[in-house]
C-alpha cells in the first residue's frame, strides 16, 4: 500500500483524538489496513488493551449507496442483541473531518475467516459438513428475525426488492461503464441484465438481508472457544466443531427477498463438479473436498429451517453472478481513476467478461445447481 493511498485512509492523529473524546486515553496506539477486503476498507485498532476495528469507504467516488457504512452499523447495532452473532458495535462517526469519511468502530472477534484455506483444526468431514450447516443456519436465523421487533421497520421497502435489485445493478453496471468501456466493452452483460428484467419473480417473501452473505463473510471458532483468547482456544487437533461466531460486513443489508441472500451465498459455494472459477483469485475451493456439503444439500437444509421453497433458482444464481460482475466493473472504473491501489482491481478487466459468461451458462442450463 502506497503511503499516499494510507494517507487517504486514515488521519492518524485526528482518530487518535476522536478516540480519546470518545472512549477514554490509551497508551498504545497502532493501526493495520486489513488487505483481504475488496470493498469498504477494514483498519485493525489497538487502543489500550482493546482491539477494534474501524470500517469506512474508499476514498473517490462511489456509486450511490454502495459503501454506506453507517447503515452497516445500524444494522449490526440491531441484531447484536439477536441470536445472530455479530461484533459489538461501540461508536458511529459522520464528522469527515476526522477521518475524511463516515465510519464506525467495533470490538474485534477472534476467530478465523475461512478465505485462503481451511485450517488444520477443521480437517475432518464432520467438522467440514458443519461450515456449510452453520453458514446456512445462521442465514436462517437472519431471515427468521422479527425485523419490527428489532428496530428495523422501516430499514427497507421489502414489496419490489427483487425487481430493484435488477434495476439497481444495472445502474451500477452503466456508472462503471461510463469509463470501463472506453478500455474494452462486455456485450453480454446486458444480455443477462435483458433476462433477468425479464423473468424477475413476482412476488416473495419479506425479510431481513444481510446483502452480502458469503463464507469469507462469517467467522468460525471452535465451539468450546467463542469467548476464549486465540491462544487459548487453539485447537489443532480438531477436538471441537467449528462455530460460527460472528457475521460481518452487513453494508448491503435491507428488507427484502431472502432467496437473493441464498443465491448469493451459493455462487461462492464450490462442488467438485464446477467448472474453473472466473474469478480464481476470489474463490475459495477447498469445500470441494469430501465431507462437505454441496450446493443442494445447503439449498435444502436452508428449506427446512425457513419454510421457504428456493423457488426460480436460475434467476437468484443469474443474479448474484450479475451482481458479481458489477461489483468488479465498479473495481475496474476506481482502478483506472486511480482511486485504490488494490491489485485485484486491474485484473477485472478479463474476470468480468469471465463472469458474464458464467451467467449465461447458468440461464441456459450449463452450470447446475
Amino acid at each position: 500500500m502506497s503511503e499516499n493511498y494510507y494517507e487517504r485512509l486514515v488521519d492518524e492523529d485526528a482518530l487518535a483524538a476522536y478516540l480519546t473524546d470518545h472512549i477514554g486515553e490509551a497508551d498504545d496506539y497502532d493501526i493495520e489496513r486489513h488487505q483481504e477486503g475488496h470493498s469498504n476498507e477494514t483498519l485493525f485498532v489497538t487502543w489500550g488493551d482493546r482491539e477494534l476495528v474501524i470500517r469506512r469507504p474508499p476514498p473517490g467516488e462511489t456509486a450511490d449507496t454502495a459503501h454506506d457504512v453507517l447503515r452497516e452499523y445500524r444494522v449490526t447495532n440491531a441484531v447484536a442483541d439477536t441470536d445472530v452473532p455479530v461484533p459489538t458495535p461501540i461508536l458511529a462517526c459522520e464528522d469527515h473531518d476526522v477521518i475524511g469519511s463516515d465510519f464506525y468502530v467495533m470490538e474485534r472477534l477472534e476467530g478465523d475467516v475461512l478465505r485462503e484455506g481451511e485450517p488444520e483444526w477443521l480437517a475432518g468431514p464432520d467438522h467440514r459438513a458443519r461450515i456449510g450447516e452453520e453458514l446456512v443456519d445462521t442465514l436462517a436465523t437472519i431471515h427468521d428475525l422479527d425485523y419490527e421487533a428489532i428496530g428495523l421497520g422501516e430499514f427497507g421497502r421489502p414489496e419490489g426488492y427483487t425487481q430493484r435489485q435488477v434495476d439497481r445493478w444495472g445502474k451500477q453496471l452503466a456508472w462503471a461503464f461510463e469509463v470501463t468501456e472506453e478500455e474494452r466493452a462486455v456485450p453480454v452483460l446486458h444480455d443477462v441484465g435483458d433476462w433477468l428484467r425479464d423473468n424477475v419473480p413476482e412476488d416473495h417473501p419479506h425479510t431481513l438481508v444481510h446483502g452480502d452473505y458469503k463464507l469469507d463473510n462469517v467467522m468460525f471458532a471452535p465451539a468450546s472457544g467463542r469467548d476464549a483468547s486465540r491462544s487459548e482456544r487453539a485447537d489443532p487437533v480438531g477436538e471441537h466443531p467449528p462455530e460460527l461466531v460472528g457475521v460481518f460486513d452487513w453494508e448491503m443489508a435491507t428488507l427484502g427477498d431472502p432467496r437473493a441472500d441464498l443465491g448469493w451465498m451459493l455462487s461462492y459455494w464450490r462442488d467438485a463438479k464446477d467448472p474453473e472459477p472466473s474469478v480464481p483469485e476470489l474463490t475459495t475451493r477447498f469445500m470441494e473436498r469430501e465431507g462437505y456439503s454441496s450446493r443442494p444439500e445447503l439449498v435444502e437444509r436452508w428449506e427446512d429451517q425457513t419454510g421457504y421453497e428456493f423457488e426460480h433458482e436460475r434467476f437468484y444464481r443469474t443474479l448474484a453472478v450479475y451482481k458479481l460482475a458489477a461489483l468488479g466493473e465498479m473495481f475496474f472504473r476506481r482502478y483506472l481513476e486511480g482511486n485504490s491501489d488494490d491489485p485485484m482491481y486491474p485484473k477485472m478487466e478479463d474476470r468480468v467478461p469471465a463472469l458474464a459468461a458464467r451467467a449465461k451458462r447458468i440461464i441456459e442450463g450449463d452450470e447446475p445447481l
